[in-house]
C-alpha cells in the first residue's frame, strides 16, 4: 500500500550538487517589508517559510544557507513582524514570514500582521511554494490549520517541513508523522511529500536545498 505524504527521498547527485551550488553562492538580506507596497519587484520566483513562533525557522534558514546569523532568531515570540526578503545568486528570493501563533504581541499588531500575511499569500504571483514548518515534537496544531486553509484558498502549493527531528525518538516521530499525514489529507494545496529536518544535526538540509533549487 502506497503511503500518503511519504518522506522526501534524498536527492540524486545532480540535484544535490545543484542545491549545493545555489546555497554556496552569496545569499544576502534584501529588505524587511511591513506592507504590500514595499515588496521588491516580482522579477524572479520566490519561496516562503512559514511556521509557529519557536518552530525553528531562523535556524533552518541559517542551516540552508550555511550562515550563522542570516536569519535572526528572537527570544521573544512574535517580536519580528516583517516579511524578510533574502536574495540568492541567480535563484529565487527566500522569504521569511514572521512566526504566527504568538501571544505576547498586542492584538492590534497581530491583526495587522495577519492581514499582511493573507495579502501576501493570495497576491504574490511569483510565489512558487510555501514551506510550512511543523515542530516534530508537537505536530499540526489548530493555528497551523488556519495557515494551511489560507494556502488552500489562495491556491498556493505548500510543503510541510518537519523541524527538530533530533529532539524526539524514532517511535514518537512516527506517531507525529501519522498525525501530520492525516491533517494534510484534508488540504488540496499540500505537496505530497514531507521533508524531515534537524538544523542542529543537518538532517534533511541537502534534500530541502535540492527541492528549492529545482523549482522553476
Amino acid at each position: 500500500m502506497e503511503l500518503n505524504f511519504p518522506l522526501a527521498e534524498e536527492p540524486d547527485d545532480f540535484a544535490r550538487e545543484r542545491g549545493r551550488k545555489l546555497f554556496a553562492a552569496p545569499v544576502d538580506f534584501l529588505k524587511g517589508v511591513v506592507a504590500m507596497k514595499g515588496l521588491p519587484p516580482a522579477d524572479r520566483i520566490e519561496v516562503c517559510f512559514a511556521g509557529r513562533s519557536n518552530v525553528g525557522k531562523s535556524s533552518l534558514i541559517n542551516a540552508l544557507t550555511n550562515r550563522r546569523n542570516l536569519a535572526r532568531a528572537s527570544n521573544t515570540p512574535g517580536r519580528t513582524q516583517e516579511i524578510n526578503y533574502f536574495t540568492t545568486q541567480d535563484g529565487p528570493y527566500l522569504v521569511d514570514l514572521p512566526g504566527y501563533g504568538f501571544a505576547q504581541a498586542p492584538v492590534a499588531v497581530v491583526a495587522k500582521w495577519q492581514a499582511l500575511l493573507k495579502d501576501y499569500l493570495s497576491g504574490r504571483a511569483t510565489l512558487r511554494r510555501a514551506f510550512v514548518l511543523i515542530d516534530t515534537r508537537h505536530g499540526v496544531k489548530a493555528v497551523d490549520e488556519e495557515i494551511l486553509t489560507l494556502l488552500d484558498r489562495a491556491a498556493v502549493p505548500f510543503q510541510v517541513v518537519m523541524t527538530k527531528a533530533d529532539k524526539v525518538s524514532a517511535k514518537d516521530c512516527e506517531k507525529v508523522l501519522d498525525q501530520v499525514r492525516k491533517a494534510l489529507a484534508k488540504h488540496p494545496a499540500a505537496f505530497p511529500e514531507i521533508v524531515l529536518t534537524s538544523s542542529e544535526k543537518g538532517e534533511g538540509i541537502e534534500t530541502l536545498r535540492a527541492i528549492i533549487a529545482g523549482l522553476e
